[in-house]
């Protein structure tokens, strides 16, 4: 069992050498705090007791252990007691991964719980980008694009567009993208969330999409987002924050008041009733409430503390109420993923590696004819429409000072509009899986299944952007390594969800295809998604940069 919370690991009597072969974290989890022994599975605690002697700070391995850290939880099980990694109560801390290879399951996982908001998504994005050698731009710099070249820039921190151009791209190409969106629903804090009930401070919040927010009540809840820090010379500096440990709750109801309860539903009152509670009045002193203040001083104190700077400094902040509950692996077999916020950082990191993976060098772009690009977007859950979400231009100037920097300054007619009609969309967001005990809810012949496919959207209404033309396309695509495929419609007596796809292939004119990966629980406070599903998604995401130039060839619709 892993522990992720741990800055030491544990080393045999007789040989420090052998600790590092028997590390118990990855690179990410250098300097974290030591869990309390009352926090572990009672097995283990009484074996970290007995071994605790022993301890070797991380910072002191060899720098070659990290080097194949696919295969730390490997090693970790060979070294651990069998009782300890067969506890039920391991999940959460360090679920047992499939041992492939080629699995990105793992670090999937480290991407959900280092994303707790669309900020830190796109931070943990940009940082995976720069460490594969991906060039960083910034929208309002002059630009200097060129074949075999990779590349990527940020807007708002929360939209992240990167894209490689192929070694044999000539003006008028077209794009091969796939877009997903980094937010998902959650409670907002609102501008002055200082609130005072009952001998309770309480903190105010907004409800942000449209979440299933009965399931965040009774969670251990915390804060996550951006602060902006004004400094003693004036200049303000943009820093993002995550307090890990739960500092919020919000209390459901004794159903001894509130008897209907199981027969009637639960139907709270967002406005009144979703307001977490962050301490007593008690406990924080007779200062803690001030009338005057607009967040209250004990969260801007932790904010300060978790930041290493003055309550006074902290000019403003957006944050995000987030679950502290880290995702994991679950179901008897090991199938499943528990997790907030699949919908949508599954898809977001499934595009992501495919891009990375496919682009590792020049080398891989040495026959490409076109550009590759990912685009994750924010505010999708409230409709993108937003300077950083699918409903603004960025994707759409992006492709066209890509193509106008590759024409090498001759000025072509329609450059821009031959290249976006050659170009290609995957609008990747999760799908709506069977649910096994609410089937009837699906149409009878559509109904994806967890394991079987990335699920390809229909909807003839245009709430998916969907036709049989690029439905064909990206199944060639599939086909062609041996990927399997599902379809879905949303029953005629049903209302239909939707998507970035409708948005973008209206507002650019690209061909789009509307698919995601199938899952249960969407927009509650905690999601799941099959292991297998991940890895499919990955695979054909990465089918779909190498194949598509080929396949796209097969088909001549406007001839």
């Amino acid at each position: 069992m892993a522990l992720p919370s741990a800055a030491f690991i544990l080393s045999s009597p007789s040989s420090s050498s052998s600790a590092a072969t028997a590390a118990l974290a990855s690179p990410r989890l250098i300097n974290r705090r030591v869990p309390s022994i009352g926090s572990l599975p009672l097995p283990l605690s009484r074996w970290w007791n007995r071994s605790s002697r022993n301890m070797l700070p991380l910072k002191q391995l060899p720098r070659s252990f990290f080097s194949n850290r696919e295969h730390y939880w490997h090693k970790c099980h060979n070294f651990l007691p069998t009782r300890c990694c067969s506890n039920s109560n391991a999940a959460a801390e360090g679920p047992l991964l499939p041992q492939n290879d080629s699995s990105i399951v793992h670090d999937l996982l480290e991407f959900l719980n280092e994303s707790w908001t669309p900020f830190h998504a796109t931070a943990d994005a940009k940082r995976l980008l720069v460490g594969a050698g991906f060039q960083s731009l910034k929208e309002e710099d002059e630009w200097n694009v060129i074949p075999g070249g990779r590349y990527f820039f940020t807007r708002n921190m929360s939209t992240i567009i990167a894209f490689a151009v192929g070694q044999k791209y000539q003006a008028g190409n077209g794009f091969h993208i796939v877009a997903a969106h980094t937010d998902s629903p959650c409670p907002k804090l609102k501008p002055i969330s200082a609130v005072s009930k009952s001998g309770f401070l309480n903190v105010g919040v907004q409800t942000y999409g449209a979440g299933l927010w009965h399931t965040w009540f009774d969670r251990d809840l915390s804060v996550a987002g951006r602060v902006l820090l004004k400094m003693n010379n004036g200049s303000l500096i943009h820093k993002l924050v995550k307090v890990t440990r739960p500092i919020l709750r919000i209390p459901t109801l004794a159903i001894h008041l509130d008897r209907s309860v199981n027969t009637d539903g639960f139907k709270p009152n967002f406005e009144t009733h979703l307001v977490p509670v962050l301490a007593t009045q008690l406990r924080c002193g007779a200062n803690s409430v001030d009338s005057s203040s607009t967040h209250h001083s004990r969260l801007l104190q932790l904010l300060s503390e978790q930041l290493d700077c003055e309550i006074e400094e902290i000019a403003d902040l957006e944050l995000n109420v987030c679950d502290t509950q880290p995702s994991c692996i679950g179901g008897a077999e090991q199938e499943f993923i528990f997790s907030g916020r699949l919908d949508n950082l599954v898809s977001s990191f499934c595009a992501l590696r495919a891009l990375l993976d496919t682009c590792k060098d020049s080398a891989d772009l040495a026959d490409e004819t076109s550009v590759r690009m990912v685009a994750l977007f924010d505010n999708e859950e409230v409709g993108s429409d937003s300077a950083q979400g699918a409903g603004s231009p960025a994707m759409f100037q992006a492709i066209s000072r890509i193509s106008k920097q590759l024409s090498k300054g001759v000025e072509y007619e329609g450059l821009v509009e031959r290249s976006i009609r050659r170009s290609f969309l995957v609008s990747a967001d999760m799908a709506h899986a069977l649910h096994p005990n609410y089937a009837d809810r699906h149409e009878d012949h559509h109904q994806p299944k967890l394991h079987e496919g990335i699920v390809i959207k229909h909807n003839a209404n245009q709430r998916y952007a969907t036709t049989a033309t690029t439905a064909f396309l990206f199944k060639e695509v599939a086909r062609a390594r041996g990927i399997p495929t599902q379809n879905f419609v949303v029953r005629n007596d049903m209302g239909c969800g939707s998507t970035i796809g409708p948005i973008l292939a209206s507002g650019v004119g690209i061909r789009t295809v509307d698919c995601g990966i199938p899952q249960l629980s969407m927009h509650s406070v905690r999601e799941v998604c099959g292991t297998g599903d991940v890895d499919i998604s990955y695979n054909h995401f990465k089918a779909f940069y190498e194949l598509f130039s080929s396949v796209d060839q097969q088909l001549i619709v406007d001839g």
